[in-house]
């Protein structure tokens, strides 16, 4: 009996030990760095976690897949809150701050978007047209098809790349049926409407690849997945009664902690509300200054597009060069000068095209984004961290908000001083600016559904030139029901350029000038802007001359 005793012992201890060497390590606490360079690792690394998995060529956003992930992403968290930057450069500072934005946003996605369960138009992935934003606008899954790389015909190595990006569109599209278990109502409807652009796309591009068998196979392929999954989708709408909006607690933590920003939804309501009544008083005002004047004619045709269009971009590059606006390099008038466009018929015209179509050189001025995605390529931000595009579209309170400020800087430089009505045209677009931020903020803060929010952002913009039977009323509304922030960095992003730009000349005296602060913000790359303002104001005092009076 004894004898059994310890041999069972002996047993229950064997397997003890065998259970502790099979047991995962602790986790080891966090050691704290004060090495920048550590910072870079970490970034790298937290870029690979955030991508999904990709399971025989297609991202893994299954509910087990998610769960996971954000199980995961305290740990991350962890490691970037351990570091010590005291002895750190404020850029540096800086630095640390975007990578905390970026892990800030997958965790908002895991908490409160999670569009791979809510947003249908998630799962777009082919796309024919360039955004003029670093990232594409909004959550796309991962794996994007950017026809607009291509020039057709296709070379044959480029053919079968194209159809391997292709190929995983019907089993993610088989995948979304069971991810897709949200009950927003609106997101599910639009993003419908999304979807069926993609089959749209997919059919316009069949023809130009029609006598290469492999790709052409690929998209026949792609797109008969595509038009089963939006009848599925149609199929499920009717079950589908939720709210889409997040609400004005999910929006305070989303503007504080993603975006950077010292707002709340009250006072960007505020903010919005003020910017539409300025709008719309000043284009009053305008009118009543402008009226013995002829109205400005839009172009006609073709041949006057491509004449005033190309004298538009000279003009305005002349302009920021003789007025020493910024430091103009050889690679901005292509760049601008590439994204001209074509000519739009009246019927056609959406209501950028309207504006642009009265002043062409005047929108040049929110053609900046060409201008900033230029600079990527051509003069490479040196941080790691900020050479490439930001996650969760965190740079658009400096791409968007500046593009937005250009136009009225540029007005007040002088700008419009031979064309007096265009200075309305400014205004018209500040008006539709605030309207449509005011419906993202109602959207989300006070459950107003999309249709009503575009309602609203017509009856708002001056001249019935957003009109709810075009496509750029709609298109934006739904963007900003899926990426919260969007609509409203426009011109809250404006505002906080317009408040740099008074701190450093308060700052600066007489020293100040457009062309270095435009410089400076140049150099630091499409970051929030409040992560901008911060790495600027650090800098004066390296620019102050030995005496600089008060202006």
């Amino acid at each position: 009996m004894l004898r059994a005793m310890i041999d069972a012992g002996r047993l229950s201890w064997g397997i003890l030990l065998l259970a502790a060497c099979a047991a995962p390590p602790k986790p080891k606490p966090e050691v704290p760095s004060d090495r920048y360079e550590d910072l870079v690792v970490l970034f790298t690394a937290w870029r690979d976690f955030q991508r999904p998995k990709v399971v025989d060529g297609v991202p893994d956003y299954t509910a087990a897949a998610m769960e996971a992930q954000h199980r995961e992403l305290p740990s991350w968290q962890r490691r970037l809150a351990a570091f010590d930057a005291r002895s750190w450069t404020v850029a540096q500072k800086v630095d640390r701050e975007i990578v905390r934005a970026e892990m800030n946003g997958l965790e908002f996605d895991h908490r409160v978007l999670r569009p791979w369960s809510r947003d249908p138009a998630f799962y777009v992935t082919v796309f024919d047209e360039q955004s003029d934003q670093p990232a594409r606008e909004g959550h796309q899954a991962y794996g994007s098809v950017e026809l607009w790389k291509y020039r057709f015909p296709l070379p044959a190595n480029e053919a079968s790349g194209l159809a391997a990006q292709l190929r995983p569109i019907p089993a993610l599209l088989d995948q979304a049926r069971k991810n897709l278990t949200g009950d927003a109502r609106d997101l599910w409807v639009y993003g419908t409407t999304s979807m069926k652009e993609q089959s749209a796309t997919l059919a316009a591009l069949a023809p130009k690849v029609a006598a290469q068998a492999e790709v052409a196979a690929a998209v026949k392929t792609a797109r008969e997945a595509t038009d089963s999954f939006v009848g599925w989708l149609e199929h499920e709408a009717p079950a589908k009664t939720g709210a889409s909006g997040i609400g004005q607690a999910n929006y305070d933590w989303y503007l504080r902690n993603v975006q950077l920003l010292p707002y709340t939804w009250s006072s960007e309501v505020a903010l919005m509300e003020r910017e539409l009544a300025r709008a719309r008083a000043t284009l009053a005002l305008e009118e009543e200054k402008n009226r013995a004047l002829p109205p400005l004619a839009a172009v006609a045709s073709a041949e006057e597009h491509d004449r005033r269009f190309d004298a538009a971009v000279t003009e305005y590059v002349s302009f920021l060069r003789d007025n020493k606006i910024l430091t103009v390099q050889d690679w901005m008038d292509p760049a601008l000068r590439a994204r001209v466009g074509r000519f739009t018929p009246g019927e056609k015209r959406e209501f950028f095209t309207e504006v642009d179509y009265r002043d062409p050189v005047l929108m040049r001025t929110h053609g900046y984004h060409w201008i900033d995605l230029a600079w990527m390529d051509h003069q490479p931000n040196p941080s790691p961290v900020r050479r490439g595009p930001l996650l969760y579209n965190i740079f658009n309170t400096r791409t968007e908000g500046f593009a937005t400020a250009m136009e009225e800087l540029m007005m007040h430089a002088g700008l419009c001083d031979s064309r007096p009505r265009s200075r309305e045209l400014i205004w018209i677009l500040v008006a539709q600016r605030a309207a449509r931020a005011l419906g993202e903020l109602r959207m989300h803060g006070e459950g107003l559904p999309l249709e009503d929010a575009a309602r609203l952002a017509s009856a708002n913009t001056p001249r019935g030139w957003l009109r709810l039977e075009g496509q750029t009323v709609w298109a934006e509304q739904h963007l900003y029901l899926r990426q919260p922030g969007y609509g409203t960095s426009y011109l809250v992003g404006k505002i906080e350029v317009d408040k740099l730009i008074a701190v450093k000349a308060q700052q600066l005296g007489t020293a100040f000038t457009m062309q270095r602060f435009m410089d400076q913000l140049n150099a630091t790359g499409l970051i929030p802007i409040e992560l901008v303002r911060e790495e600027m104001e650090s800098r004066v005092t390296n620019e102050l001359p030995a005496t600089t009076p008060p202006r």
